[in-house]
């Protein structure tokens, strides 16, 4: 079950980086209002992963999901650049979360 969590909380961690752009610095109220709910989301969650995960294999998955969520997004939503190399390097981040979960006897 912590896994579950544990994506989950990678979820909204790209939503609230996502956020961040759409919020335009916290400027604008309801784009900075679920930006700062997303986080809260996905740090309560974090935190009750932790409970069962280890510290270092779960917020290197956590932060992975939304580093991979977030360069994903960026390209679709924002026009960032999806040359094939960065393309390459999102999915490096994917192998190692995949290997972070395999490794740890997660199921």
């Amino acid at each position: 079950m912590s896994w579950k969590i544990l994506i989950i909380a990678g979820l909204f961690e790209i939503a609230w980086a996502i956020g961040l752009e759409y919020s335009d610095g916290f400027s604008k109220f309801w784009p900075s209002v679920g930006t700062v709910i997303a986080l809260v989301i996905s740090m309560v969650l974090l935190a009750e992963a932790l409970k069962t995960l280890p510290v270092g294999t779960a917020y290197a998955v956590w932060t992975g999901i939304g580093a991979v969520g977030t360069a994903t997004l960026g390209i679709v939503l924002f026009e960032e650049s999806a040359e094939l190399v960065r393309v390459a390097f999102i999915g490096l981040i994917v192998v190692g979360i995949v290997g972070l979960h395999l490794s740890s006897g997660g199921h």
